[in-house]
């Protein structure tokens, strides 16, 4: 019964504060960037927030369930990835515009706008769809006689419309209490699973000492397989420029990658160590499951019920942040650059809940084609940080890039990463060899070797982000 009463508090607040956000939605940039009004305080949480989803508490607990510690190099992506950030977030948000896409137009041209507007919607779309089927797992830990695919249908119907409604405001505010709420339960759940399973000796115990190397099991090329996606997809984050983009000044943006940094660290950390206990305590046909399953058969009732209504929370968090996001590029890298230069506000926020809906759907659809969160999520951050993020950075950090290489970089990070996992799929290709290698590889060294062939771009082009 308790499950059933904080999951609904849970839920009442998320309508609660949709609802309120809503009215005070009147223009594009009260809908995609909060009308630039976020503290450093909110935007901290919910840089963690829609950072922290079903990619770490599905995947990453799947990850741990099955190899232990060494699912801390996908997190450890994350930590390298924020480094970088330090450097640009400042700058970031100086050039305030709405989209990645934007950066890419100015510094490049519109043909890169549009290719790195597909690869977002493929990747964040994708990363969409496991918040669907991970929503549908917890749904059917807390309600037995509900079917992980039924609740499913149900998640996906609550985001698409909680998504709709109103936009980066409701998000960035809800962010800041789910943020908050798991960080504080999680540090209290680790010494109470630890206790009740005989501290680090009985888990020590009951796993196998792979679980406790470096690469165990799997080996360094797929540990750092799990590493450099996440990077890439931190770095080059369409959803994190977004929130940079919405923030009061660039010393509030600044301020919230510091604090974000931190949060990411000890959470994550967090997550992996309940997943890991967790895996020495129950057993599962399910691996995806282990950090909510622990939190409902291994925690006091009470805090297990408040840890799973945040990781819920969580999941529904991310999913708003990613669909949100290809929806922003959609409508104004696209209807309002290519179809509808002279949009009016009304026309542009009717279209953009509109494209909202049909992204959720195309989602959804795309939830029934893997079982593994993992895979799914590896894949995902691969075709955005192979064919976005190398741009992206040489925004900020190569003066000599030229337009072809970023256009020719785009597209072979993006077809080498699709490519690849076709052939995985379907013939067995290269089945040990992740894609991030070959199509990383594809984009970094065109956008080399064309930039170097090519003539030096114009200094109005890279000016703007140097100065």
């Amino acid at each position: 019964m308790i499950y059933i009463v904080v999951l609904s508090i849970v839920v009442a607040t998320l309508c609660g504060v949709t609802a309120y956000k809503t009215l005070s939605v009147k223009t594009r940039a009260d809908f995609f960037v909060a009308g630039r009004k976020l503290p450093w305080t909110v935007l901290v949480f919910t840089l963690l927030s829609s950072w922290i989803g079903a990619g770490s508490l599905l995947g990453g607990g799947e990850n741990a369930y099955r190899n232990g510690f060494v699912a801390l190099w996908q997190p450890a992506g994350g930590w390298f990835g924020l480094v970088i950030i330090v450097l640009i977030a400042g700058r970031a948000r100086r050039f305030a515009q709405f989209t990645v896409p934007d950066l890419l137009e100015a510094r490049y041209n519109s043909t890169a706008r549009v290719l790195s507007t597909i690869a977002i919607v493929i990747s964040y779309t994708v990363i969409t769809s496991y918040q669907f089927k991970g929503g549908g797992d917890i749904l059917h830990l807390i309600f037995p006689d509900l079917d992980r695919t039924m609740g499913m249908y149900v998640i996906a119907a609550f985001v698409i419309v909680f998504t709709a409604s109103a936009g980066m405001a409701s998000i960035a505010y809800l962010d800041l209490v789910i943020g908050g709420l798991v960080t504080s339960v999680i540090v209290v759940a680790v010494p109470i699973l630890l206790s009740r399973a005989g501290g680090w000796e009985g888990v020590a115990r009951t796993l196998p000492p792979s679980h406790f190397t470096v690469f165990g099991d799997v080996g360094p090329a797929a540990a750092l397989g799990t590493l450099l996606p996440t990077m890439l997809l931190l770095v080059g984050n369409q959803g994190m420029y977004q929130k940079f983009f919405s923030a009061k000044s660039e010393r509030d943006a600044k301020l919230a990658v510091w604090g974000w940094m931190i949060g990411t660290f000890v959470v994550e950390i967090l997550l992996i160590m309940v997943a890991v206990v967790g895996s020495a305590l129950f057993k599962t046909e399910q691996p995806r499951e282990i950090i909510p399953l622990t939190a409902r058969q291994g925690l006091p009732e009470l805090l297990g019920a408040i840890l799973l209504g945040g990781i819920f929370a969580k999941v529904i968090s991310t999913a708003n942040n990613y669909l949100f996001s290809p929806a922003t590029n959609l409508i104004h890298d696209v209807y309002e650059r290519f179809i509808n230069r002279n949009a009016t506000e009304r026309q542009s926020l009717i279209v953009s809940r509109v494209l909202v809906v049909g992204l959720g759907v195309f989602a959804l659809l795309q939830a029934s084609q893997f079982d593994s969160v993992l895979r799914a999520s590896l894949y995902a951050y691969t075709i955005y940080g192979a064919a976005v993020t190398p741009v992206v950075l040489a925004v900020f950090f190569w003066k000599r890039t030229t337009t072809g290489a970023a256009v020719v970089s785009i597209l072979l990070g993006t077809v080498v990463t699709i490519a690849w996992n076709v052939a995985q799929n379907t013939i067995g290709f290269a089945k040990d060899v992740d894609a991030v290698y070959p199509a990383l590889a594809a984009s970094v060294a065109s956008l080399v070797i064309v930039s170097l062939a090519s003539a030096p771009p114009d200094p109005s082009k890279w000016k703007p982000f140097f100065e």
